[in-house]
């Protein structure tokens, strides 16, 4: 098994929801006897909340130089939104960051998708670091909600969803945006925050939602198993 570096802390519920479901997957190729070998730094979620991007980016190269220089072979932010800084630090370490766009991508494209709504908080929605990857490397477009639902959408996410709470107006709120994403040609949604699959069921929704966290630690777990016999 290959050695993976996870970067966490933002937030904690996100990293332990990431740590159960790769050791979950992994049991079942190796069996519940073992474990991967896993190395987590957890970072303090007020780096994310000053909004500093220069000491985000600085943080997270000095934390996957420590990584790297542990042992680990590969890299997972265990969380959307830091994903951010994938293009400042992935040049300047010797090990590859696990993109979770790409993870997203390769289950989109399986699925024919070609068009998907983002939901997520404000800067996972905003930002450029998921369309990027989506459109270069899948060609796949996204689209998200119109400008004044965005500070709704990203209350919801970090003053409820990210602090275990999840009311009946958040779901209220989030399946009516589908529909408006829907109508305006998506035909998939990536659920862009580790708390939203627990919001939304597949069930409740007609076109095929995109957990994230799901399949970048299937991701992961593709690759700590890569040269497994």
């Amino acid at each position: 098994m290959k050695t993976l570096g996870m970067i966490g802390g933002t937030s904690w519920h996100s990293t332990i929801e990431y740590y159960r479901l790769i050791n979950q997957l992994a049991s079942k190729i190796i069996g519940e006897q073992a474990n991967p070998p896993l190395i987590i730094h957890s970072i303090n979620i007020e780096l994310m909340r000053e909004q500093n991007r220069e000491k985000i980016n600085a943080k997270y190269l000095e934390t996957s130089l420590k990584l790297q220089q542990a042992g680990a072979e590969a890299i997972v932010i265990c969380a959307n939104t830091p994903h951010m800084v994938y293009d400042h630090v992935q040049p300047q370490i010797e090990i590859p960051i696990l993109h979770i766009a790409d993870a997203t991508g390769t289950e989109a494209q399986r699925l024919g998708l070609k068009k998907l709504g983002l939901l997520g908080n404000k800067p996972t929605m905003t930002g450029d670091f998921i369309p990027k990857v989506l459109m270069k490397n899948y060609g796949i477009e996204t689209i998200i909600p119109e400008e004044e639902a965005i500070p709704q959408a990203h209350h919801y996410v970090s003053k409820e969803l990210t602090q275990g709470v999840f009311s009946k107006e958040a779901k209220t709120f989030f399946l009516e945006q589908i529909r408006l994403l829907r109508d305006k040609g998506a035909d998939g949604i990536i659920l862009g925050c580790t708390e939203l699959p627990l919001l939304i069921n597949p069930s409740d929704v007609d076109i095929p939602t995109l957990a994230t966290t799901d399949l970048h630690a299937q991701m992961a777990v593709g690759f700590i198993f890569q040269n497994h016999q």
